[in-house]
């Protein structure tokens, strides 16, 4: 299944957030593991493969995307484990594939025969949350590549004011809009407001185009600026917002915007114990953030990627977290959040790496269909949606090893099942990944200056 389009803000506009690492002992091969995480992604691609696929079990797939509808559909990720953005005037291209079908088969990307419905948003079928988010995700694109390729970054951001525009015109959430199509599996619950803020926000780090701001002081409130809210994930932008919102006002003591820096300080309070904020039982007894019991690991690396993003804003300004009676340096963000990463790679209670491929010992059955089949190369007969589920439920390990992808993680107590079946558990997904990039190359080091 193809969809999602907050996985577009992976890996280069992550990096342009994080500070320069601090010296901190290294409990872990970083860079190694940065580099995993990045191979991840090429498992998950879809169309046609470049020369030199670092995921060698992988070929080819989903080639006549779109076709039936008359417009290019081909490329992109596979979200997660399963097999599932284009504009055009006035309309907004989201996912292509039929969530019900694809999850009731279990077959490869290249063997794919269940429907590839193409699904949009457009002016009669508003779709403003998949919309916002996909200009947010260009526009924090358009940043990172505004040095090393400034022609491609203009035309980022020239893409994502348009797709502003058109989310913001024509207002609604794609879950209403699409319902059956993309419920329950990526139903938009927090609705549009948040991604709308998200856009806007984004679009005047960009651009730095008074309009954006504008916009942000204006409509702050009605889209949800008073709200707390205490994860950050695929579906709600409010606490990403709040902390890029929380720099204009940190650096450049824009105003209007102390209230975002007030909230992000929340934020982080929920998440320090001894704080007057801390929100009990949000940690598992081996000391990783816990929020939710399928796929909880993807707040660990959203929690962990916006600690140091605040933590950078707060450290080129001179200032602190407020909890109350209690502040907190930029030197303790960034302390809480390598114990996170440090947790995901090895350092709990089971001594066990949640990134594949990492580490002595790591999950080996992973809830990914591509991973657990045997490889069109080593078998090249297809096999069929129905015959695949005897790999979903085989004992063995994966026959194939999908590098640097980190998986649901552990449940409340620290405890974990290496099974297939266990997707809430074992399933590996772009949304995961994506966060965990910038913390990476932060302890890494691979991040020399900062602006």
């Amino acid at each position: 299944m193809e969809g999602r389009s907050s996985s577009l803000v992976a890996t280069a506009a992550v990096l342009h957030l994080l500070l320069l690492a601090p010296s901190l002992a290294a409990a872990f091969n970083y860079a190694d593991a940065l580099s995993k995480s990045l191979i991840f992604f090429e498992g998950q691609r879809s169309g046609k493969l470049p020369p030199g696929n670092r995921m060698p079990w992988r070929a080819d797939s989903g080639l006549t995307d779109g076709a039936q509808y008359n417009v290019d559909l081909v490329g992109g990720y596979y979200d997660a484990g399963d097999n599932a953005a284009t504009a055009t005037p006035g309309a907004l291209y989201v996912q292509v594939g039929d969530p019900g079908r694809d999850h009731a088969c279990w077959e490869r990307p290249e063997d794919m025969d269940t429907p590839r419905g193409v699904y949009r948003v457009d002016g009669t079928k508003p779709g403003s949350d998949v919309a916002g988010e996909t200009a947010a995700a260009l526009a924090a694109s358009s940043v990172a590549f505004r040095r090393s390729d400034p022609a491609y970054s203009a035309r980022l951001l020239h893409a994502a004011m348009a797709v502003f525009e058109f989310a913001d015109r024509h207002r609604g959430s794609y879950s209403d809009s699409l319902s059956a199509d993309v419920c329950p599996y990526y139903c938009s619950y927090s609705g549009y407001h948040d991604e709308l803020l998200w856009a806007a926000s984004w679009l005047h780090r960009a651009s730095n185009n008074a309009t954006y701001m504008a916009y942000v002081q204006a409509y702050g409130m009605q889209l949800g600026a008073g709200d707390d809210d205490f994860s950050f994930s695929w579906d709600d932008k409010r606490a990403g917002t709040k902390v890029l919102l929380s720099r204009g006002f940190l650096r450049r003591k824009l105003q209007g915007l102390e209230l975002y820096k007030s909230h992000s300080d929340s934020y982080i309070c929920s998440l320090v114990p001894g704080t007057s904020g801390f929100q009990a039982g949000q940690y598992t007894p081996g000391g990783l953030i816990y929020k939710e019991g399928e796929s909880n690991m993807q707040y660990v690396t959203t929690a962990t990627f916006l600690m140091l993003a605040y933590a950078k804003y707060l450290k080129s300004s001179g200032a602190v977290v407020s909890c109350g009676g209690r502040d907190l340096a930029p030197a303790d963000l960034v302390a809480l959040a390598k114990r996170q990463v440090d947790y995901i790679l090895g350092k709990n209670p089971a001594g066990r790496s949640y990134m594949v491929g990492f580490g002595a010992r790591y999950p080996e059955r992973a809830h990914h269909r591509g991973a657990s089949m045997p490889s069109v190369r080593t078998h090249p007969g297809r096999i069929g949606c129905d015959a695949g589920f005897q790999y979903l439920h085989a004992a063995g390990a994966n026959p194939n090893v999908l590098i640097g992808a980190v998986l649901g993680g552990p449940d409340a107590h620290d405890g974990f099942d290496d099974d297939r079946g266990n997707y809430a558990q074992s399933e590996p997904a772009t949304y995961i990944n994506a966060p965990l990039v910038g913390p990476l190359a932060f302890f890494a080091g691979t991040i020399k200056k900062y602006n």
